[in-house]
């Protein structure tokens, strides 16, 4: 087990916990479970994780206060939230407060070992890719920085959730391609399943809203009707 990959499982209903570890424990992760806000910060703070799951309403500190600190932390730590909060506000507020996925309940168990095994597949291919290309991607006036996951439009640092910086990060490595809603759920989010390419749509929408000098008339990331969306060419700057 000293291989296997560190989840904090944060759940105040027991029943659900437990399932979810038993089951989680059954594909070879180390599980910790914590019912309760304030303790699950304080296991946040005293240990070493490779990822969360998270459930928003909690006792003490409740879901997106702990996202928000998990983002303002140096390391990047990948988040689940998992919530009876279904509507779609809520879904965006916690994508926008920085979880890498949201899943609403009721779920069923295999999607969510399906969600956490296609987070550490993304989360090893995008180390992989930056091991290779270290270097800044500068273009559009924007510069992306992969080491740091820090983007900075004409100068100025701007802030991105853990997905945002990933779909801009794989649109600006592949200028001028195509990719359709479910390739950028394939590549980006790394799982393929109809019915959710709204998500791709908010994540688009959002990061046109932060890079976009007019977000209802894009030059950067464009709509390729009937195909999908591609990054605009343009002839790269160095970085500086």
């Amino acid at each position: 087990m000293n291989n296997a990959k560190k989840i904090l499982l944060v759940e105040d209903d027991q029943d659900i916990a437990t399932l979810l570890r038993l089951n989680l424990q059954d594909e070879g992760y180390q599980i910790v479970h914590e019912a309760d806000g304030t303790r699950a910060l304080h296991q946040l703070e005293q240990s070493v994780w490779d990822a969360v799951i998270l459930d928003l309403m909690l006792p003490g500190v409740d879901g997106l206060e702990i996202c928000r600190r998990i983002r303002q932390m140096t390391r990047y730590l990948p988040v689940i939230i998992i919530s009876a909060r279904t509507s779609e506000t809520h879904r965006v507020l916690g994508l926008e407060t920085g979880a890498d996925d949201y899943l609403p309940k009721p779920f069923s168990v295999l999607e969510l070992i399906a969600r956490v095994k296609a987070l550490f597949r993304r989360q090893e291919a995008m180390g992989q890719s930056i091991r290779l290309e270290s270097g800044a991607i500068a273009s559009h006036g924007l510069t992306i920085d992969p080491l740091s996951r820090e983007v900075r439009l004409h100068g100025e640092s701007i802030e991105l959730t853990p997905r945002e910086f990933d779909l801009l990060y794989w649109f600006a490595r592949h200028p001028g391609e195509v990719f359709s809603r479910l390739s950028l759920l394939e590549n980006v989010w790394g799982y393929q399943h109809e019915g959710y390419e709204h998500t791709v749509n908010t994540h688009i929408n959002r990061l046109r809203i932060k890079i976009e000098n007019d977000p209802a008339e894009p030059e950067i990331i464009l709509t390729v009707w009937g195909k999908g969306y591609k990054f605009a060419t343009d002839k790269p700057e160095p970085a500086p």
